[in-house]
Protein backbone atom coordinates (compact mmCIF):
# COMPACT_ATOMS: atom_id res chain seq x y z
CA UNK A 1 0.00 0.00 0.00
CA UNK A 2 1.59 3.21 -1.03
CA UNK A 3 2.48 5.77 1.80
CA UNK A 4 -0.16 8.79 2.44
CA UNK A 5 0.57 12.20 0.92
CA UNK A 6 1.22 14.78 3.32
CA UNK A 7 -1.27 18.29 3.30
CA UNK A 8 -1.61 21.04 5.34
CA UNK A 9 -5.12 21.28 6.94
CA UNK A 10 -8.50 19.37 7.38
CA UNK A 11 -11.34 21.01 8.03
CA UNK A 12 -14.81 19.20 8.27
CA UNK A 13 -18.82 20.25 8.56
CA UNK A 14 -21.44 21.38 6.28
CA UNK A 15 -21.24 23.03 3.42
CA UNK A 16 -24.64 24.80 2.04
CA UNK A 17 -26.04 25.98 -1.39
CA UNK A 18 -26.72 29.95 -0.42
CA UNK A 19 -29.68 31.74 -2.26
CA UNK A 20 -28.80 35.37 -1.73
CA UNK A 21 -31.30 37.83 -2.93
CA UNK A 22 -30.78 40.00 -5.71
CA UNK A 23 -32.24 43.16 -4.11
CA UNK A 24 -33.44 44.61 -0.80
CA UNK A 25 -36.36 43.50 0.81
CA UNK A 26 -38.17 40.70 2.93
CA UNK A 27 -37.23 37.11 1.62
CA UNK A 28 -41.06 36.99 0.45
CA UNK A 29 -41.08 39.33 -1.83
CA UNK A 30 -38.13 38.66 -3.60
CA UNK A 31 -38.39 36.99 -7.17
CA UNK A 32 -34.35 36.59 -8.30
CA UNK A 33 -31.61 34.86 -6.23
CA UNK A 34 -28.13 34.13 -6.69
CA UNK A 35 -26.64 30.74 -6.08
CA UNK A 36 -23.17 30.80 -4.29
CA UNK A 37 -21.41 28.37 -1.48
CA UNK A 38 -22.07 28.81 2.16
CA UNK A 39 -20.70 26.98 5.52
CA UNK A 40 -18.55 28.46 8.03
CA UNK A 41 -15.72 25.85 7.77
CA UNK A 42 -15.79 25.75 3.74
CA UNK A 43 -15.16 29.40 3.97
CA UNK A 44 -12.21 28.66 5.93
CA UNK A 45 -11.25 25.77 3.86
CA UNK A 46 -11.48 28.21 0.97
CA UNK A 47 -9.50 30.82 2.18
CA UNK A 48 -6.25 28.64 3.71
CA UNK A 49 -6.65 27.28 -0.55
CA UNK A 50 -6.87 30.74 -2.02
CA UNK A 51 -3.34 31.03 0.51
CA UNK A 52 -1.78 28.21 -1.39
CA UNK A 53 -2.32 25.53 1.29
CA UNK A 54 -3.27 21.74 0.11
CA UNK A 55 -6.72 21.47 2.27
CA UNK A 56 -8.81 18.98 2.70
CA UNK A 57 -12.65 18.52 3.18
CA UNK A 58 -14.45 16.52 4.99
CA UNK A 59 -18.49 16.54 4.56
CA UNK A 60 -21.50 14.86 3.00
CA UNK A 61 -23.74 16.42 0.32
CA UNK A 62 -26.76 15.14 -0.86
CA UNK A 63 -27.18 13.11 -4.70
CA UNK A 64 -28.66 16.25 -5.65
CA UNK A 65 -28.34 19.59 -7.86
CA UNK A 66 -27.00 21.48 -5.13
CA UNK A 67 -23.97 18.83 -4.14
CA UNK A 68 -23.31 18.71 -7.39
CA UNK A 69 -23.00 22.61 -7.46
CA UNK A 70 -20.71 22.22 -4.18
CA UNK A 71 -18.75 19.69 -5.42
CA UNK A 72 -17.74 21.91 -8.32
CA UNK A 73 -17.41 24.98 -6.50
CA UNK A 74 -15.13 23.79 -3.72
CA UNK A 75 -13.23 21.73 -6.24
CA UNK A 76 -12.75 24.97 -8.79
CA UNK A 77 -11.37 27.28 -5.02
CA UNK A 78 -8.65 24.13 -4.88
CA UNK A 79 -9.87 21.92 -2.28
CA UNK A 80 -9.15 18.54 -1.93
CA UNK A 81 -12.74 17.05 -1.98
CA UNK A 82 -11.85 13.33 -1.64
CA UNK A 83 -13.56 13.34 1.55
CA UNK A 84 -16.74 14.47 0.57
CA UNK A 85 -19.21 11.88 0.70
CA UNK A 86 -22.20 12.20 -1.78
CA UNK A 87 -25.28 10.61 0.27
CA UNK A 88 -28.26 9.45 -1.90
CA UNK A 89 -30.98 8.93 1.17
CA UNK A 90 -30.54 13.19 2.25
CA UNK A 91 -30.68 16.20 0.66
CA UNK A 92 -27.74 18.98 0.76
CA UNK A 93 -28.49 21.86 2.89
CA UNK A 94 -29.79 25.34 1.57
CA UNK A 95 -29.84 28.54 3.15
CA UNK A 96 -31.34 32.20 1.79
CA UNK A 97 -30.11 35.47 2.95
CA UNK A 98 -31.13 38.54 2.44
CA UNK A 99 -30.09 42.07 0.89
CA UNK A 100 -28.50 43.78 4.05
CA UNK A 101 -28.92 47.43 3.49
CA UNK A 102 -26.46 50.20 5.73
CA UNK A 103 -24.21 47.38 7.24
CA UNK A 104 -26.91 45.19 8.89
CA UNK A 105 -26.54 41.87 9.77
CA UNK A 106 -28.92 40.05 6.97
CA UNK A 107 -31.51 37.73 7.48
CA UNK A 108 -30.73 34.39 6.94
CA UNK A 109 -33.39 31.35 6.48
CA UNK A 110 -32.05 27.75 6.30
CA UNK A 111 -33.14 24.48 5.18
CA UNK A 112 -30.92 22.31 6.54
CA UNK A 113 -32.51 20.06 9.48
CA UNK A 114 -32.06 16.58 8.53
CA UNK A 115 -29.42 17.64 6.06
CA UNK A 116 -26.78 15.05 4.40
CA UNK A 117 -24.26 16.52 6.37
CA UNK A 118 -25.78 15.86 9.50
CA UNK A 119 -25.74 12.35 8.62
CA UNK A 120 -21.92 12.79 8.91
CA UNK A 121 -20.04 9.71 11.45
CA UNK A 122 -17.43 8.21 12.81
CA UNK A 123 -17.03 5.70 9.56
CA UNK A 124 -16.61 8.70 7.37
CA UNK A 125 -13.70 10.07 9.17
CA UNK A 126 -11.93 6.31 8.90
CA UNK A 127 -9.52 6.53 5.81
CA UNK A 128 -8.60 9.95 6.72
CA UNK A 129 -5.01 10.03 6.95
CA UNK A 130 -4.48 12.27 9.42
CA UNK A 131 -1.24 11.77 10.60
CA UNK A 132 0.08 13.09 7.35
CA UNK A 133 -1.40 16.61 8.02
CA UNK A 134 0.10 19.90 9.79
CA UNK A 135 -3.10 21.72 11.13
CA UNK A 136 -7.01 20.43 11.91
CA UNK A 137 -9.68 23.63 11.83
CA UNK A 138 -12.83 22.80 13.72
CA UNK A 139 -15.37 24.95 14.99
CA UNK A 140 -18.53 24.81 17.00
CA UNK A 141 -21.18 23.89 13.98
CA UNK A 142 -20.67 20.39 13.15
CA UNK A 143 -21.17 19.15 17.07
CA UNK A 144 -24.49 21.18 17.17
CA UNK A 145 -26.05 19.20 14.18
CA UNK A 146 -26.58 15.72 15.52
CA UNK A 147 -25.09 13.01 18.12
CA UNK A 148 -23.15 11.68 15.58
CA UNK A 149 -21.55 15.01 13.88
CA UNK A 150 -20.83 15.43 17.83
CA UNK A 151 -19.39 12.12 18.04
CA UNK A 152 -17.12 12.97 14.95
CA UNK A 153 -15.78 16.05 16.14
CA UNK A 154 -14.09 14.97 19.47
CA UNK A 155 -13.15 11.85 17.50
CA UNK A 156 -11.09 14.08 14.80
CA UNK A 157 -9.63 16.87 17.82
CA UNK A 158 -8.61 13.36 19.84
CA UNK A 159 -6.99 11.91 16.66
CA UNK A 160 -5.39 14.97 15.58
CA UNK A 161 -3.67 16.07 18.80
CA UNK A 162 -2.40 12.09 19.43
CA UNK A 163 -0.76 12.58 16.11
CA UNK A 164 0.52 16.06 16.84
CA UNK A 165 -0.89 18.41 14.89
CA UNK A 166 -1.96 21.84 15.41
CA UNK A 167 -5.33 22.50 16.47
CA UNK A 168 -7.65 25.75 16.08
CA UNK A 169 -10.98 25.85 17.63
CA UNK A 170 -13.71 28.54 16.68
CA UNK A 171 -16.92 28.08 18.69
CA UNK A 172 -18.81 29.77 16.10
CA UNK A 173 -22.27 29.80 18.06
CA UNK A 174 -25.56 28.72 16.89
CA UNK A 175 -28.01 28.05 19.96
CA UNK A 176 -30.98 27.76 17.49
CA UNK A 177 -29.07 24.19 16.85
CA UNK A 178 -28.36 23.21 20.21
CA UNK A 179 -31.49 21.60 22.42
CA UNK A 180 -30.02 24.09 25.29
CA UNK A 181 -27.53 26.38 26.42
CA UNK A 182 -26.05 24.09 28.85
CA UNK A 183 -25.29 21.58 26.87
CA UNK A 184 -23.94 23.91 23.71
CA UNK A 185 -21.35 25.17 26.60
CA UNK A 186 -20.58 21.96 27.90
CA UNK A 187 -20.08 20.10 24.48
CA UNK A 188 -17.93 23.43 23.41
CA UNK A 189 -15.85 23.67 25.90
CA UNK A 190 -14.56 20.21 26.04
CA UNK A 191 -14.06 20.72 22.60
CA UNK A 192 -12.00 24.04 23.02
CA UNK A 193 -9.83 22.09 25.77
CA UNK A 194 -8.64 19.74 23.24
CA UNK A 195 -7.48 22.72 20.86
CA UNK A 196 -4.14 24.78 20.82
CA UNK A 197 -5.96 27.20 19.77
CA UNK A 198 -9.45 28.95 20.42
CA UNK A 199 -11.10 31.54 18.92
CA UNK A 200 -14.17 33.05 20.47
CA UNK A 201 -15.72 36.40 19.27
CA UNK A 202 -16.05 38.69 22.73
CA UNK A 203 -19.77 37.89 23.60
CA UNK A 204 -18.99 34.04 22.55
CA UNK A 205 -16.29 34.37 25.26
CA UNK A 206 -18.67 35.81 27.91
CA UNK A 207 -21.51 33.32 27.25
CA UNK A 208 -19.13 30.28 27.31
CA UNK A 209 -16.91 31.07 29.97
CA UNK A 210 -18.89 33.36 32.36
CA UNK A 211 -16.19 35.96 32.29
CA UNK A 212 -16.18 39.43 31.42
CA UNK A 213 -13.08 40.32 30.17
CA UNK A 214 -10.83 39.12 27.16
CA UNK A 215 -8.04 38.47 29.28
CA UNK A 216 -10.40 36.35 32.14
CA UNK A 217 -11.94 34.77 29.05
CA UNK A 218 -8.38 33.74 27.47
CA UNK A 219 -7.49 32.39 30.83
CA UNK A 220 -10.51 29.86 31.36
CA UNK A 221 -8.48 28.52 28.03
CA UNK A 222 -5.28 28.49 28.74
CA UNK A 223 -5.87 26.96 32.14
CA UNK A 224 -8.18 23.79 30.27
CA UNK A 225 -5.21 23.23 27.63
CA UNK A 226 -4.81 25.48 24.90
CA UNK A 227 -1.68 27.21 24.61
CA UNK A 228 -3.20 30.26 23.03
CA UNK A 229 -6.28 32.40 22.91
CA UNK A 230 -7.44 35.04 20.56
CA UNK A 231 -10.74 36.98 20.94
CA UNK A 232 -12.25 38.73 18.22
CA UNK A 233 -13.05 42.59 19.62
CA UNK A 234 -15.26 43.63 16.21
CA UNK A 235 -13.76 47.04 14.96
CA UNK A 236 -12.08 47.41 17.45
CA UNK A 237 -9.26 44.79 16.35
CA UNK A 238 -8.25 41.75 18.32
CA UNK A 239 -6.56 40.27 21.87
CA UNK A 240 -4.44 37.53 22.27
CA UNK A 241 -2.63 35.83 25.18
CA UNK A 242 -0.98 33.26 25.59
CA UNK A 243 1.30 31.48 28.84
CA UNK A 244 3.95 34.47 28.38
CA UNK A 245 2.69 37.15 26.39
CA UNK A 246 -0.71 38.98 25.80
CA UNK A 247 -1.40 41.70 23.60
CA UNK A 248 -3.70 43.71 21.37
CA UNK A 249 -4.35 44.68 17.51
CA UNK A 250 -5.82 47.58 16.62
CA UNK A 251 -8.96 46.89 13.83
CA UNK A 252 -8.37 47.93 10.14
CA UNK A 253 -10.76 50.52 9.03
CA UNK A 254 -13.33 50.29 6.11
CA UNK A 255 -15.26 53.03 4.24
CA UNK A 256 -18.09 50.58 3.96
CA UNK A 257 -19.63 47.74 5.40
CA UNK A 258 -21.86 45.80 2.72
CA UNK A 259 -22.08 41.99 4.75
CA UNK A 260 -21.15 40.92 7.55
CA UNK A 261 -21.40 37.49 7.34
CA UNK A 262 -18.21 35.85 7.04
CA UNK A 263 -15.93 37.89 8.83
CA UNK A 264 -15.24 35.68 11.76
CA UNK A 265 -14.16 32.75 9.21
CA UNK A 266 -12.08 35.81 7.55
CA UNK A 267 -10.31 36.30 10.46
CA UNK A 268 -9.83 32.58 10.96
CA UNK A 269 -8.12 32.21 7.80
CA UNK A 270 -5.82 35.00 8.61
CA UNK A 271 -5.06 33.30 12.34
CA UNK A 272 -4.13 30.09 10.73
CA UNK A 273 -2.35 31.13 7.47
CA UNK A 274 0.04 33.23 9.36
CA UNK A 275 0.52 30.55 12.42
CA UNK A 276 1.48 27.82 9.31
CA UNK A 277 3.44 30.54 7.51
CA UNK A 278 5.53 31.01 11.35
CA UNK A 279 4.31 34.50 11.74
CA UNK A 280 4.13 35.98 15.41
CA UNK A 281 1.01 36.06 16.87
CA UNK A 282 0.90 40.27 16.91
CA UNK A 283 1.92 39.92 12.78
CA UNK A 284 -1.05 36.68 12.79
CA UNK A 285 -3.36 39.15 14.19
CA UNK A 286 -2.61 41.78 12.20
CA UNK A 287 -3.25 39.25 9.12
CA UNK A 288 -6.31 38.11 10.67
CA UNK A 289 -7.94 41.55 10.83
CA UNK A 290 -7.31 42.82 7.85
CA UNK A 291 -9.00 39.86 6.06
CA UNK A 292 -11.82 40.33 8.42
CA UNK A 293 -12.20 43.76 7.20
CA UNK A 294 -11.84 42.98 3.89
CA UNK A 295 -14.32 40.21 3.88
CA UNK A 296 -17.35 42.98 5.30
CA UNK A 297 -16.88 44.57 2.25
CA UNK A 298 -18.13 42.79 -0.23
CA UNK A 299 -21.60 40.26 -0.87
CA UNK A 300 -21.16 36.63 0.00
CA UNK A 301 -19.94 34.68 2.65
CA UNK A 302 -16.33 34.08 1.16
CA UNK A 303 -16.05 36.29 -1.89
CA UNK A 304 -13.26 38.85 0.09
CA UNK A 305 -11.07 36.02 1.04
CA UNK A 306 -7.60 37.20 -0.84
CA UNK A 307 -5.61 35.17 -2.48
CA UNK A 308 -1.69 35.58 -1.30
CA UNK A 309 -0.36 38.17 -4.04
CA UNK A 310 -3.65 40.09 -2.42
CA UNK A 311 -3.10 38.97 1.15
CA UNK A 312 0.70 40.59 0.08
CA UNK A 313 -0.53 43.99 -1.07
CA UNK A 314 -2.47 44.36 1.95
CA UNK A 315 0.18 43.55 4.33
CA UNK A 316 2.53 45.90 2.64
CA UNK A 317 -0.12 48.66 2.77
CA UNK A 318 -1.98 47.94 5.90
CA UNK A 319 -5.67 48.37 4.28
CA UNK A 320 -8.35 45.77 3.54
CA UNK A 321 -8.72 46.83 -0.25
CA UNK A 322 -12.00 45.37 -1.39
CA UNK A 323 -11.46 42.43 -4.43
Amino acid sequence: MPAASAFDVLTFGEAMAMFVADEAGPLDTVGRFHRRTAGADTNVAIGLARLGFDVRWLSRVGRDHNGTFLRRALEAEGLDCRHLIEDPAHATGLLFKARAEGGADPHVEYVRRGSAASHLCLDDCREVALETARHLHATGIPPALSATTRELSFELLTRARAAGLSISFDPNLRPSLWSSEAEMKQTLNALAAKADIVMPGLAEGRLLTGRDSAHDIAGVYLDSGAQAVVIKLGPEGSYFRTREHEGSVAGTPVTQVVDTVGAGDGFAVGIVSARLDGLDWPAALHRANLIGARQVQVIGDMEGLPRRDELAAMERSGEAMPG
